[in-house]
C-alpha cells in the first residue's frame, strides 16, 4: 500500500531483501528491532533525516548531515560518531545492499535506551540509538508531471518556544494530525498556517507561489529549514527569477498563477488544486517546469 501525495512511490520487490544497519550491526527487514525501552520509541525523543540516492551519491550530504548534528545539539544529544563516520556508516550500507541508484534512505537518531520508561533525559543508560533504512523507492512520475491537491487545515506550525518547527525531530504528532485532516478532507497532503494566519508549509513538503513571474515561499520562521526548499531559492537567485520568503495569506494563495511543494523525496511537485480551488488552469505551470529542470540539473551536478 504506498502513501499519497508527493511521497506516493511503486513498491519494489527488492526492498524484501534490504539490510538495515543498527547502531553499525546489520540485520533483515524483519529481523530488524528496537528496545521498547528506546527514547525513540517511547517518547519520540530523537531527530531523523531523509535522504535521497542518485548516480551512487546520497545528494546534498553535507547539508542533511549539518541539520541533523544541529538538531542533537538543540536536543542535547550526545552524538557517538563524528559526521564523517556516520557518512562512512551510510556509504558502507549501500554497498553491502549493492544500492547505487533510485534509493531513499531513512536515517533515525533517537537519544538511546533508557533505563525505565520516562521521560528524563537523564535516565537513558546507552549511546544515541541510529538505524538506517535504505530503500529502493522512486516517486511516481505522475506526481512531477501532475501534481498533487492540498487542504488548509486547522493545525497550525506553532511557536518556537511550544516546540521548535526547526526540529526535525520523532515527535511528528503536529504534523500527523495536519495529515490526518487533510486525508479526511480527500486531499494528498496538508497546507499549514503559521499562528499569525500566514502560510507556513505542508505537513511533509515545503509550499511556494509563483505571481506574475515571481515565486514566493513563506517567511521561514515557521517551518524546518528544509535543504531541497533552501536549493530552490538559490536556483532562482543563480537564475535571475525574483524570489521572496515572506509573508501571504490563502487569499494569495488562490490568485497565485502555480503553486508547487518541494521536498527530498519527489524534488518538486506541482499543486493543482487548494482548498478546491484550481490553481491556474490546473496544469504544470511554465516556472514549475523550469525550476524542475534547473534542480535535476543541480542534482546531476552534485551527484556526478
Amino acid at each position: 500500500m504506498s502513501s499519497k501525495g508527493t511521497h506516493e512511490y511503486q513498491d519494489d520487490p527488492r526492498n524484501a531483501d534490504i539490510l538495515i544497519d543498527i547502531n553499525g550491526e546489520y540485520f533483515a527487514r524483519e529481523a530488524a528491532r528496537v528496545s521498547v525501552f528506546d527514547s525513540g520509541f517511547v517518547l519520540g525523543d530523537g531527530i531523523w533525516e531523509g535522504l535521497r540516492v542518485h548516480n551512487g551519491k546520497i545528494a546534498f550530504l553535507e547539508q542533511h548531515l549539518d541539520r541533523l548534528y544541529e538538531g542533537a545539539r538543540a536536543l542535547d544529544m550526545e552524538m557517538e560518531l563524528e559526521a564523517p563516520e556516520l557518512a562512512e556508516r551510510l556509504y558502507r550500507l549501500l554497498e553491502k545492499n549493492n544500492m547505487s541508484d533510485g534509493v531513499h534512505i531513512r536515517l533515525m537518531v533517537s537519544r538511546g535506551i533508557k533505563a525505565t520508561p520516562y521521560q528524563d533525559p537523564r535516565v537513558t543508560i546507552t549511546p544515541p540509538t541510529i538505524v538506517i533504512i535504505p530503500e529502493y523507492k522512486q516517486a511516481l512520475p505522475e506526481t512531477a508531471a501532475r501534481g498533487i491537491r492540498l487542504f488548509t487545515v486547522h493545525v497550525r506550525r506553532g511557536y518556537p518556544d511550544v516546540q521548535d518547527p526547526k526540529l526535525n525531530s520523532h515527535s511528528k504528532l503536529n504534523c500527523i494530525t495536519a495529515c490526518i485532516q487533510a486525508a479526511k478532507a480527500g486531499a494528498d497532503e496538508a497546507l499549514m498556517l503559521d499562528p499569525h494566519g500566514f502560510v507556513a508549509t505542508c505537513n511533509s513538503t515545503h509550499f511556494f507561489i509563483v505571481r506574475k513571474g515571481e515565486v514566493w515561499t513563506s517567511s521561514g520562521d515557521y517551518c524546518l529549514g528544509g535543504i531541497t526548499r533552501g536549493n530552490v531559492i538559490a536556483l532562482c537567485q543563480q537564475n535571475g527569477i525574483p524570489v521572496s520568503q515572506k509573508n501571504f495569506s490563502l487569499t494569495d494563495v488562490y490568485g497565485a498563477d502555480e503553486a508547487f511543494v518541494t521536498g527530498t523525496f519527489a524534488g518538486l511537485a506541482p499543486v493543482r488544486e487548494i482548498d478546491g480551488r484550481i490553481i491556474g488552469d490546473g496544469e504544470r505551470g511554465p516556472m514549475v517546469e523550469r525550476l524542475q529542470q534547473l534542480y535535476l540539473e543541480m542534482l546531476e551536478q552534485e551527484c556526478h
